[in-house]
Protein backbone atom coordinates (compact mmCIF):
# COMPACT_ATOMS: atom_id res chain seq x y z
CA UNK A 1 0.00 0.00 0.00
CA UNK A 2 1.50 3.38 -0.96
CA UNK A 3 2.29 5.81 1.82
CA UNK A 4 0.97 9.35 1.88
CA UNK A 5 3.90 10.37 4.07
CA UNK A 6 6.43 12.58 2.32
CA UNK A 7 9.73 10.85 1.61
CA UNK A 8 12.54 13.15 2.77
CA UNK A 9 15.32 13.03 0.23
CA UNK A 10 13.36 10.71 -2.06
CA UNK A 11 15.26 7.65 -0.83
CA UNK A 12 12.55 4.96 -0.71
CA UNK A 13 10.35 3.35 1.93
CA UNK A 14 12.44 2.18 4.90
CA UNK A 15 13.82 4.49 7.57
CA UNK A 16 17.06 6.23 6.68
CA UNK A 17 20.19 5.07 8.50
CA UNK A 18 23.08 7.37 9.35
CA UNK A 19 26.35 6.21 7.86
CA UNK A 20 29.91 7.45 8.02
CA UNK A 21 32.05 7.55 4.90
CA UNK A 22 35.79 8.02 4.52
CA UNK A 23 37.08 9.51 1.27
CA UNK A 24 40.64 9.64 0.01
CA UNK A 25 42.57 10.53 -3.14
CA UNK A 26 46.20 11.00 -4.14
CA UNK A 27 46.10 10.95 -7.94
CA UNK A 28 45.53 14.28 -9.65
CA UNK A 29 43.53 16.92 -7.76
CA UNK A 30 42.81 15.09 -4.48
CA UNK A 31 40.48 17.72 -2.99
CA UNK A 32 38.73 18.07 -6.37
CA UNK A 33 38.29 14.29 -6.62
CA UNK A 34 36.74 14.21 -3.14
CA UNK A 35 34.40 17.07 -4.08
CA UNK A 36 33.38 15.21 -7.26
CA UNK A 37 32.70 12.01 -5.29
CA UNK A 38 30.56 13.92 -2.78
CA UNK A 39 28.59 15.48 -5.65
CA UNK A 40 28.02 12.03 -7.19
CA UNK A 41 26.89 10.65 -3.82
CA UNK A 42 24.25 13.37 -3.61
CA UNK A 43 23.20 12.92 -7.23
CA UNK A 44 22.67 9.18 -6.72
CA UNK A 45 19.28 9.79 -5.10
CA UNK A 46 20.13 7.01 -2.63
CA UNK A 47 22.57 8.84 -0.35
CA UNK A 48 21.96 12.21 1.29
CA UNK A 49 25.21 13.78 2.53
CA UNK A 50 24.49 15.67 5.77
CA UNK A 51 27.97 16.76 6.93
CA UNK A 52 31.48 16.91 5.45
CA UNK A 53 34.75 17.45 7.28
CA UNK A 54 37.60 19.65 6.17
CA UNK A 55 40.04 18.02 3.78
CA UNK A 56 43.23 16.78 5.40
CA UNK A 57 46.65 16.10 3.94
CA UNK A 58 47.97 12.80 5.21
CA UNK A 59 51.00 10.64 4.70
CA UNK A 60 50.46 7.39 2.79
CA UNK A 61 49.50 4.39 4.89
CA UNK A 62 50.52 0.81 4.14
CA UNK A 63 52.30 1.32 0.82
CA UNK A 64 54.58 4.32 1.47
CA UNK A 65 56.16 5.03 -1.95
CA UNK A 66 53.42 7.38 -3.18
CA UNK A 67 52.27 11.00 -2.84
CA UNK A 68 50.35 12.24 0.23
CA UNK A 69 46.59 11.76 0.34
CA UNK A 70 43.73 14.19 0.56
CA UNK A 71 41.28 12.68 3.07
CA UNK A 72 37.86 13.70 4.38
CA UNK A 73 34.89 12.12 6.11
CA UNK A 74 31.18 12.58 5.52
CA UNK A 75 28.01 11.70 7.34
CA UNK A 76 25.07 10.66 5.23
CA UNK A 77 21.61 9.16 5.35
CA UNK A 78 20.62 6.20 3.22
CA UNK A 79 17.93 3.57 2.94
CA UNK A 80 20.27 1.21 1.12
CA UNK A 81 21.31 -1.86 3.07
CA UNK A 82 25.07 -2.24 3.72
CA UNK A 83 25.72 -4.41 0.65
CA UNK A 84 23.74 -2.06 -1.61
CA UNK A 85 25.59 0.94 -0.18
CA UNK A 86 28.95 -0.72 -0.80
CA UNK A 87 27.92 -1.47 -4.40
CA UNK A 88 26.81 2.15 -4.90
CA UNK A 89 30.15 3.45 -3.59
CA UNK A 90 32.15 1.04 -5.77
CA UNK A 91 30.12 2.19 -8.80
CA UNK A 92 30.97 5.84 -8.05
CA UNK A 93 34.66 4.91 -7.72
CA UNK A 94 34.56 3.07 -11.06
CA UNK A 95 32.59 5.86 -12.77
CA UNK A 96 35.24 8.34 -11.63
CA UNK A 97 37.97 6.18 -13.15
CA UNK A 98 39.40 4.26 -10.20
CA UNK A 99 41.55 1.34 -11.32
CA UNK A 100 42.94 -1.53 -9.27
CA UNK A 101 46.55 -1.01 -8.17
CA UNK A 102 48.67 -2.41 -5.37
CA UNK A 103 47.00 -2.77 -1.99
CA UNK A 104 46.92 0.61 -0.19
CA UNK A 105 48.48 2.12 -3.32
CA UNK A 106 47.74 5.33 -5.20
CA UNK A 107 44.11 5.92 -6.04
CA UNK A 108 42.00 8.47 -7.83
CA UNK A 109 39.23 8.01 -5.26
CA UNK A 110 38.52 5.66 -2.40
CA UNK A 111 35.22 5.68 -0.52
CA UNK A 112 34.93 3.48 2.56
CA UNK A 113 31.93 2.81 4.78
CA UNK A 114 33.15 3.62 8.29
CA UNK A 115 29.92 2.78 10.09
CA UNK A 116 26.33 1.96 9.25
CA UNK A 117 24.11 3.02 12.14
CA UNK A 118 24.91 0.72 15.03
CA UNK A 119 25.24 -2.36 12.82
CA UNK A 120 28.08 -4.78 13.49
CA UNK A 121 28.89 -6.89 10.45
CA UNK A 122 31.77 -9.07 9.35
CA UNK A 123 31.72 -10.56 5.86
CA UNK A 124 34.49 -11.14 3.31
CA UNK A 125 33.32 -7.96 1.52
CA UNK A 126 32.53 -5.64 4.41
CA UNK A 127 33.32 -5.10 8.08
CA UNK A 128 31.22 -2.65 10.10
CA UNK A 129 32.32 -0.59 11.82
CA UNK A 130 35.40 -0.43 9.58
CA UNK A 131 37.97 -2.74 11.17
CA UNK A 132 40.89 -0.26 10.89
CA UNK A 133 38.95 2.89 11.85
CA UNK A 134 40.51 3.25 15.32
CA UNK A 135 44.04 2.81 13.93
CA UNK A 136 43.91 5.57 11.32
CA UNK A 137 44.32 9.24 12.18
CA UNK A 138 43.29 10.16 8.62
CA UNK A 139 39.85 8.74 9.43
CA UNK A 140 39.49 9.54 13.13
CA UNK A 141 40.44 13.23 12.98
CA UNK A 142 37.99 14.23 10.21
CA UNK A 143 35.26 11.95 11.60
CA UNK A 144 35.62 13.46 15.09
CA UNK A 145 35.38 16.92 13.49
CA UNK A 146 31.86 16.24 12.16
CA UNK A 147 30.68 13.72 14.80
CA UNK A 148 32.43 14.62 18.07
CA UNK A 149 29.98 12.66 20.24
CA UNK A 150 30.04 9.52 18.11
CA UNK A 151 30.73 6.22 19.86
CA UNK A 152 31.37 3.07 17.87
CA UNK A 153 31.72 -0.35 19.45
CA UNK A 154 31.67 1.39 22.84
CA UNK A 155 34.62 3.65 21.97
CA UNK A 156 34.65 7.44 21.64
CA UNK A 157 35.79 8.59 18.20
CA UNK A 158 36.81 12.00 19.60
CA UNK A 159 38.94 10.47 22.39
CA UNK A 160 40.65 8.16 19.90
CA UNK A 161 41.24 11.05 17.47
CA UNK A 162 42.78 13.19 20.23
CA UNK A 163 45.36 10.46 20.86
CA UNK A 164 46.33 10.38 17.16
CA UNK A 165 46.00 14.05 16.16
CA UNK A 166 49.78 14.48 15.86
CA UNK A 167 50.18 11.41 13.64
CA UNK A 168 51.04 13.17 10.36
CA UNK A 169 47.69 14.76 9.54
CA UNK A 170 47.16 18.45 8.75
CA UNK A 171 44.43 20.53 7.15
CA UNK A 172 44.89 20.70 3.37
CA UNK A 173 46.19 24.12 2.41
CA UNK A 174 44.56 25.72 -0.64
CA UNK A 175 46.96 26.50 -3.47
Amino acid sequence: MPSNTPDPGGMGGRDAIEVGLGLGSNIGDGPGNIAAALRLLGESGEIEVTAVSAIYKTAPWGYLDQPPFANACALALTRLDPAQLLAALKKIEADMGRRKTVRWGPRLIDIDILFYGDVSLSTPELNLPHKELFNRAFVLVPLAEIAPHLRLSGRSVADAAAKLKDAGIETWASD
